[in-house]
Formats: C-alpha cells, sequence, structure tokens
C-alpha cells in the first residue's frame, strides 16, 4: 500500500511539473510573438541542412527570405519563391521553368515561409529544453513543439530563441522517418526598405522560361 501512495505522488509532482514547464514554454513563446508582431517586414540569411543518417544523406545551402505579412521572397537551392498573398510563383532558375499556383488551392507541406515566425502559435504542445550558450555571451533557450496531430510529418520540433533579442534563431524539425532539417539563422533585419516591385510576379522578366498555371 505503501509503494502505490509513493508512485501516487510520484505521478502527481511529475504532472504538476510538466504543467509548469508548459505554461513557462507557453509564456515565452507569448513574448516571441508579441516582440515579431512589432515589425512590419523581417529579413534573414540562413542556413538550410539536411540529414538523413539511414539513407546517408546530407545536404546544406544557404538561404535568404523577406516577409512582410503575408507576402514572401524565399531563394533557396537555385528556387526562388515569391507570393504576393493570392498567388506563389515558383521560380526554377536552372530548368528555366515557373510554376504559379493559387495559395486557395495550393497544399503547403511542411513550414510556410510566411508562417516561419507564428507556426507554433497552434497544433502543438510546448516543453521547455535547454538553454545553449553560444560564443560571445549569447543564449539560445529551446522550446520542443511536439504535434497535436498524430499523423504529422513532424515527430517533433525544436525552436531555439535568442534570449535577449526574443528573436528565432534556430528550427530543428525531427521527422517520423528519420530525416532531420535545421535552419539556423546568421542575419536577422527587420523594417527594412523593401522596393515595391519585390512580392510581384512580372513574366516578362523571364522572356524565355516555361510558365505553368494550375
Amino acid at each position: 500500500m505503501k509503494k502505490q501512495i509513493n508512485l501516487l505522488f510520484i505521478l502527481l509532482i511529475s504532472s504538476i511539473t510538466l504543467a509548469q514547464e508548459q505554461q513557462r514554454a507557453e509564456a515565452f513563446l507569448d513574448e516571441v510573438s508579441e516582440n515579431l508582431a512589432q515589425f512590419n517586414n523581417i529579413s534573414i540569411n540562413f542556413t538550410y541542412e539536411l540529414v538523413n543518417r539511414k539513407e546517408l544523406i546530407q545536404q546544406k545551402e544557404k538561404g535568404s527570405l523577406i516577409v512582410e505579412g503575408n507576402a514572401y521572397l524565399l531563394k533557396l537551392m537555385g528556387i526562388e519563391q515569391l507570393s504576393d498573398g493570392i498567388n506563389k510563383h515558383t521560380i526554377n532558375l536552372d530548368n528555366e521553368e515557373v510554376l504559379i499556383e493559387s495559395l486557395s488551392d495550393s497544399f503547403e507541406e511542411g513550414l510556410s515561409p510566411s508562417k516561419i515566425f507564428s507556426f507554433y502559435n497552434q497544433g502543438y504542445r510546448f516543453e521547455w529544453d535547454i538553454l545553449q550558450p553560444l560564443y560571445g555571451g549569447r543564449k539560445i533557450q529551446y522550446i520542443k513543439l511536439i504535434p497535436i496531430d498524430t499523423y504529422a510529418q513532424a515527430s517533433y520540433l525544436l525552436l531555439g530563441i535568442d534570449t535577449k533579442t526574443k528573436n528565432i534563431y534556430k528550427l530543428i524539425e525531427v521527422g517520423n522517418e528519420g530525416t532531420e532539417t535545421t535552419l539556423t539563422i546568421s542575419s536577422f533585419k527587420t523594417n527594412i526598405e523593401i522596393p515595391t516591385n519585390t512580392f510581384v510576379f512580372s513574366a516578362s522578366d523571364y522572356p524565355n522560361y516555361y510558365i505553368d498555371r494550375f
């Protein structure tokens, strides 16, 4: 009987601790959301790395992203993805092809570039994770995001936040099939001057390209 009482006590303490950690993580992410909400636009340079140890795959590339509201311009691996918030234009520079899709019809797998700074606000439960010190006294607090949807492709994500600036520094996604993708931000700028045509696609800029509209 005493052992049963001890076990129940341990389970009770564990559940209370988990609830406190969840609240702590949620409060911290609320601070991040409030901080990011004050910016008119965000421009980042980043490193994207994909690793699958079972398949012996490792790929590492540099990219850039500008986000303003629902509009964005993403450049990665010879592909430019341009969205004005209504249509998504995927421009393949190597193959000289452009694919145009309506956002209302397209199915986004993974994280949409326009939601990269807000995706965590719904669909996940949170756990407080490690604190990573970086060179120069910088500290990165990680929050573990576990998808509520049991059919989600990701097993979990780790969101690394700069404790001083409250800006996102790193995002790690661990897939169910053993694939791990990491986005590490090397440059983070806000409220920059953006040319008016940054998110506007013009077919005349791609005279020899094959343009396909869905």
